[in-house]
């Protein structure tokens, strides 16, 4: 992993994207500069790029965190166009990909646990300071460059467009299903909500082997659960019979709605030791009941990401078990219409952006 002092590498290579300007959101385009490949560096060419929630809260500024111009974009693929004279791992043509990290310490207990994504000190693939100042730029743009740690390697089975939205949305939803020990043949695993991250979870559930229920508010998208993703089951939130006839029958949730919403109802779907894992990001803090935790040793849970090591690891586990997102490629000029219709949920299920047909410098 690189250190602070091989990273100081001079911005003077000509990029070019499309960026956010201020807390309106519209993007436009942006001439830019990277820093020049160092040693432990990967330069590729980028192809796709996926469009996260995330980024559509970023480019408005919704978390008050965001410094512009800003250029967003962390599920964003390509192909090697220079390696630096250190790195092992990848070579000129490697389909490669850059999710949500660029950096982290590499000294703390969760980078020496390949849990780079808990370092206090990560620094995120775009709208962060580097290490030499700079702020980071995403995959909105024709070129990436990164630490070869920070790099993963595509197999060849999975097609580029629709690895791009592993490299957030899939690892999102991998990671605690591993880590909670929900990723057993025979378990019976549920997903709340249907977007982007939920339409993954299902898929990833059911390529465990997992029994899988869908927990929804929208009971139009019962047909599209069982008959197109491979739900076995559709419980409809709002109708108390239907939770109650599911009450005590699932071994685990994950919950990847953003909203605000009431988790008891969730809890109570739980048998005894049931784990409700929260992967979305409400904007206000949600109730949280105890007695019902306590009278079943029930854990309420949240998992953000992954490792770099897990992130390959799920990337060649979609490969194998061709586990892919639903995914809608849209051309560049496209991406403020394609953000505009993600604030209203209207896409199934992520918006992938062509970068390498459509990015073109004079528009």
């Amino acid at each position: 992993m690189a250190t602070q002092a091989e990273v100081q590498h001079p911005r003077n290579r000509k990029a070019f994207g499309w960026a956010a300007r201020d807390s309106s959101g519209i993007l436009s385009p942006f001439n830019f500069s990277t820093r020049e490949t160092g040693e432990k560096d990967v330069r590729f060419k980028v192809l796709y790029c996926g469009i996260c929630h995330s980024d559509l809260h970023m480019v408005k500024n919704e978390w008050g965190v965001s410094t512009y111009p800003l250029v967003p974009g962390h599920e964003i693929v390509g192909v090697v166009t220079e390696v630096g004279n250190k790195v092992e791992k990848f070579k000129v043509g490697d389909k490669v990909g850059v999710g949500c990290l660029v950096w982290s310490c590499g000294s703390c207990q969760s980078c020496s646990d390949n849990l780079e994504n808990y370092c206090p000190k990560l620094i995120l693939t775009y709208g962060f300071k580097y290490v030499d100042g700079t702020i980071t730029y995403g995959g909105y743009s024709d070129s990436m460059v990164a630490d070869e740690h920070f790099v993963v390697r595509i197999p060849q089975a999975l097609p580029l467009d629709a690895a791009a939205p592993l490299l957030c949305a899939g690892i999102t939803v991998y990671s605690p299903l591993r880590y909670f020990g929900l990723d057993k043949p025979g378990l019976h695993v549920g997903v709340v909500g249907l977007g982007g991250l939920g339409h993954l979870a299902v898929k990833f559930a059911k390529a465990f082997g997992a029994k899988v229920t869908v927990i929804s508010t929208s009971p139009n998208k019962k047909k599209e659960a069982i008959q197109h993703l491979g739900a076995d089951s559709f419980v409809v939130s709002r109708e108390p019979d239907q939770m109650q006839a599911a009450m005590g029958s699932l071994d685990g949730i994950i919950d990847t709605v953003s909203a605000v919403h009431p988790l008891l109802p969730l809890i109570g779907l739980l048998k005894s030791h049931g784990k409700l894992v929260l992967v979305g990001v409400p904007e206000k803090p949600l109730e949280l009941p105890v007695f019902p935790l306590i009278s079943g040793r029930k854990i309420v849970a949240g998992s953000n990401i992954g490792g770099l090591k897990e992130t390959q690891e799920m990337i060649d586990f979609a490969a194998q078990h061709n586990v892919k997102p639903d995914i809608e490629v849209i051309p560049m000029d496209y991406v403020n219409t394609a953000m505009e219709r993600l604030h209203k949920a209207d896409v199934k299920y992520r918006f992938v952006i062509d970068i390498g047909n459509t990015l073109n410098p004079t528009s």
